[in-house]
């Protein structure tokens, strides 16, 4: 972790304004409630200095994706929620992409992609007209087909941000397992042709299995939840 947690807040913000400025926005107020009331469920039930205000946008585009980005950003294209069929398969996929978030992830990628370039002031390379560093930024921090390049996290980031996901959305009181339904039907979707999202964050029966391992715990996580009067009510 080379960069200050402040800096790379600033280069996801950069990055999630280019794309809230290029791309369309849902307008249909009912979708905008449903994906914000599953996402503030999510980050209002994580840790207090992880909270604040997260900034949450739709975006009228049939993509099967979603990111979330340093600086308390998230985004969900609509055609996730042809896939995700409920708030709680919902709740999996913002649940993975603020775990990419809160462990830090694009930080270490961007560490790793730019150890040997000291100096180079990455906020305004993301600023800044369009480059080859620009677009591998925009990968690095976990947005791509709008802006740039996605770069797929590691095995291990991936399986991180699956387990550590599946935490955050049963801390919030959604059913967890939804989870391994989510997945399958990410598998499904489209036959031969993934959703973008899968082409991304490439899944697996490992990936269900690894699920599947920690699915007790998650149960006993939502149980106490629900029990704290945490019953996500989204639709």
């Amino acid at each position: 972790m080379l960069f200050p947690d402040d800096e790379i807040d600033r280069m996801g913000t950069a990055a999630f304004r280019e794309l809230v400025a290029s791309t369309p926005e849902a307008e249909d107020a009912e979708t905008n409630a449903y994906v914000t009331c599953v996402a503030d469920a999510i980050t209002g039930a994580l840790r207090e200095q992880d909270r604040g205000d997260w900034e949450v946008r739709v975006f009228a585009d049939d993509q099967v994706n979603a990111f979330a980005l340093p600086g308390r950003k998230i985004g969900v294209y609509q055609g996730l929620l042809s896939v995700a069929e409920n708030q709680h398969q919902l709740a999996t996929v913002i649940g993975h992409e603020v775990a990419h978030v809160l462990a830090r992830h694009g930080n270490e990628r961007i560490s790793t992609r730019f150890a040997a370039q000291a100096g180079l002031d990455l906020v305004s390379a993301i600023a800044g007209e369009p480059s080859a560093t620009r677009q591998a930024l925009f990968g690095l921090l976990g947005v791509g087909t709008q802006v740039g390049v996605l770069l797929p996290f590691s095995r291990r980031q991936e399986t991180e941000a699956d387990l550590l996901g599946l935490r955050l959305l049963a801390q919030a009181g959604f059913d967890p397992e939804e989870s391994i339904a989510l997945w399958r039907n990410m598998s499904a979707a489209g036959g031969e042709s993934p959703p973008e999202f899968l082409s991304t964050h490439p899944s697996s029966e490992s990936r269900i299995e690894a699920l599947e391992g920690a699915m007790d715990e998650a149960r006993g996580i939502a149980q106490a939840a629900r029990a704290r009067g945490l019953v996500p009510r989204c639709r």
